[in-house]
């Protein structure tokens, strides 16, 4: 059973409080919080409103969003128990090692590459697209060998997550302030959307609210969700059904609010702070994303809204077309914190794995200086510099997404588990109507996943083969608690932040 060895809870802690692998502890609630707004907030208010409501739900996009986020919640919430209690790097790979097992952790720990390394290199590519045009406005011009979708190799994809690399590696409150400024811009951007789209909404727009429901085409072939494939459902659009679907695509426009449990070993106050920065950035994007629903919505008819621009288009429907150049300037700053920060997320988890010798244990090396896991951040920046500059990623980026559902399921039965077999530790934020909660989580996450194409389950399915195989060639011979046998455990008073008790 040496594959479901558990970390215990008191070592991870001891881990994360001592030694070479000690990273600096500075960030407050406030920067948590920022931190989730600045990865949520991405392109997914740009676009996502547009498609969801021209093709799915109409007006009623933002119930949608409502349902998403309450979806999120769910998983929220047993996040916040765990990195409460468990406040090191690792996030849900931490997680699961301390609960189900040495194995499982790694195939989590593996799984939230996709979700983090392969986004940021998405965002990245993204991010090309919309500085290039914005220059355009400036009658600058890109070559679309070197900007763009078609780029052959994307220069300016390449060039920001090399400056954002160095960022991080300058130290976590460096990233927390660029992250700061940056979600600022992007926030006053979208609060002028919602202000000034709201002197433009026509009541007109929003009859119906749930326009009658009708089917939609189904999928064919490795491109049909496998929801369909499975039990033939045929998705449907408008009408309370194509609410719920509009739901399942919106959902992943709150992607990235688990990151802010990555930062766990950089928190003043973890036990207080990560629930509160969890949750409130969640629920402050919520808000931002209905509103701008409304606003949207409100300001063109469903049925015309643009699929690709649907703010910047809203706007030179009614005749303010200045406001698509203050739309790409927000949408840049937007996706620049979300390239930061799923790097930021993706260092923190590997830094973890390298310091349990799962993965090279010379790569958790800490700047002496910037107290940051300067090596693995620097590999990881240069691999996505070269993913973002050389692959075209549109047809894996769903992958990213089916990553963060299976994380959701770990870390929603995780908490059940530990409540289980360590119901000593203290926790100072707990999870409510355990085990409901996480089961509700597990199942909208399952649901979720069903609607995923069957092309990205075996995608999935592939990756993580290569993700077994590395550990038995490499992680389980190496594993730091197989080389340790019983690990020193601390007295159940040890606290993340404070002074750590002596083995007993």
């Amino acid at each position: 059973m040496s594959l479901f060895r558990t970390k215990p809870v008191e070592q991870s802690i001891e881990d994360a409080e001592g030694g070479e692998h000690r990273l600096r502890r500075t960030l407050s609630a406030l920067d948590l919080t920022v931190f989730g707004i600045g990865v949520i907030v991405g392109t997914g208010i740009f676009v996502l409103t547009g498609v969801a409501a021209r093709n799915t739900a109409g007006p009623a996009v933002a119930i949608s969003f409502v349902v998403a986020g309450v979806v999120c919640a769910l998983a929220a919430l047993c996040y916040a128990e765990f990195a409460a209690t468990v406040p090191v790097a690792g996030s849900a790979y931490t997680y699961a090692y301390s609960t189900i097992g040495e194995f499982p952790a790694w195939i989590i720990g593996w799984d939230l590459m996709l979700e983090l390394a392969l986004g940021a290199a998405v965002v990245a590519s993204g991010w090309s697209g919309y500085f290039a045009s914005l220059l355009k406005n400036f009658g600058i011009y890109l070559p679309p060998s070197i900007a763009g979708d078609e780029a052959v190799f994307n220069v300016p994809a390449a060039l920001i997550v090399i400056l954002l690399t160095g960022v991080l590696v300058a130290g976590i409150k460096m990233s927390a302030r660029f992250n700061g400024a940056m979600v600022a811009v992007k926030l006053a951007v979208v609060l002028l959307v919602i202000i000034a789209g709201a002197f433009f909404v026509k009541g007109a727009n929003y009859q119906p609210f749930i326009p009658p429901s009708h089917q939609m085409a189904a999928g064919e072939g490795m491109k049909a969700p496998l929801i369909q494939v499975l039990f033939g459902v045929q998705p449907v659009a408008y009408g309370v059904f194509g609410v719920f679907t509009a739901a399942a695509l919106v959902f992943f426009a709150y992607i990235g609010f688990d990151v802010v449990a990555t930062a766990a070993e950089e928190t003043r106050r973890p036990q207080r702070d990560l629930p509160i920065g969890i949750i409130a950035s969640l629920i402050v994007c919520t808000i931002l994303y209905v509103a701008v629903s409304l606003v949207v919505v409100g300001m063109q008819h469903y049925s015309e809204l643009s699929v690709s621009a649907p703010l910047a288009d809203a706007f030179r429907s009614v005749g303010q077309p200045w406001m698509a150049t203050l739309i790409s300037v927000g949408a840049i700053a937007g996706l620049t914190t979300v390239v930061m920060i799923l790097m930021l997320g993706q260092s923190r988890v590997l830094f973890a794995m390298c310091r349990d010798s799962l993965l090279p244990r010379s790569l958790a090396r800490v700047h002496p200086t910037f107290r940051t896991p300067y090596r693995i951040t620097i590999v990881i920046g240069a691999v996505t510099a070269v993913l973002a500059a050389l692959i075209p990623l549109s047809a894996i980026a769903e992958l990213v997404n089916i990553g963060t559902l299976f994380a959701f399921v770990i870390v929603a039965v995780a908490v059940v588990i530990l409540r289980r077999t360590r119901p000593d530790l203290p926790r100072s934020f707990r999870t409510p109507f355990v085990p409901v909660v996480p089961i509700l989580s597990v199942l909208a996450s399952a649901y979720l996943m069903l609607n995923l194409p069957v092309e990205t389950w075996i995608r999935f399915f592939a990756w993580m083969v290569v993700g077994t195989a590395v550990y038995f060639l490499y992680g389980r011979r190496r594993s730091r608690v197989a080389a340790t046998g019983s690990s020193a455990v601390l007295r159940p008073s040890v606290q993340a932040g404070g002074e750590a008790d002596s083995p007993a």
